[in-house]
């Protein structure tokens, strides 16, 4: 069986396992949704829409996030941290009478055999392109920092605070093993630095 789960759509923004993610909720229906959680289990899930529209279609994976840090301001709004948990893939959307939608979900068992380091190639390789994407794009980093990362932290970094489309944040959030990941990123980056392209906004829906 499912699990229920209430969903936060966010172009551009993605949560992983392990990662965390800052969020400025104002929407009243996301205003609801903060609130409801908190009552209950204290989870929401992050899902990507797929494209325009009221309500917007969703891609089918997503990944759900436990409210780690809640600030709750005067007028209504919240400051929060979600930590990510576990990936989950919709079932199907509920009919449901709340402000916020939601799904019932499957959740996606991370592989056990999965690598949670790289090989020392692939993490040259990754520094290297991220070192050079940087540049590209006036990117001030203090390298010595990400240097102290282990593998895990900094392909997901990357894959969260890098300004890809979409499509390629919802590739890496998808990406099955580490190594997958990283590489991907690699190509995401080294094709971004190619067209010179700039970072997009996200909004939600």
């Amino acid at each position: 069986m499912g699990r229920r789960i209430a969903i936060f759509p966010l172009g551009g923004a993605i949560l992983l396992p392990r990662t965390h993610l800052p969020l400025h909720i104002f929407e009243p229906r996301y205003r609801a949704m903060v609130s409801d959680a908190m009552a209950r289990d204290q989870r929401i899930g992050m899902i990507q829409p797929s494209g325009p529209g009221e309500p917007a279609p969703l891609f089918s994976v997503g990944c759900i996030g436990r409210i780690a840090e809640i600030e709750a301001l005067e007028d209504g709004r919240f400051n929060i941290i979600l930590s990510g948990e576990t990936r989950f893939r919709i079932a199907r959307e509920l009919d449901v009478s709340t402000l916020f939608r939601q799904v019932e979900a499957e959740l996606i068992e991370e592989d056990g055999d999965s690598r949670t380091v790289l090989a020392p190639s692939e993490r040259a390789a990754l520094e290297g392109e991220a070192k050079a994407f940087a540049d590209t794009l006036g990117y001030a980093v203090e390298w010595s920092a990400v240097q102290s990362l282990d593998d895990e932290t900094l392909v997901n970094a990357i894959a969260q605070i890098a300004p890809f489309d979409i499509a390629g944040k919802q590739a890496l959030l998808e990406a099955g093993s580490l190594p997958e990941r990283a590489e991907l990123a690699i190509q995401l980056m080294q094709f971004m630095r190619r067209e010179g392209r700039q970072p997009g906004t996200a909004r939600p829906h």
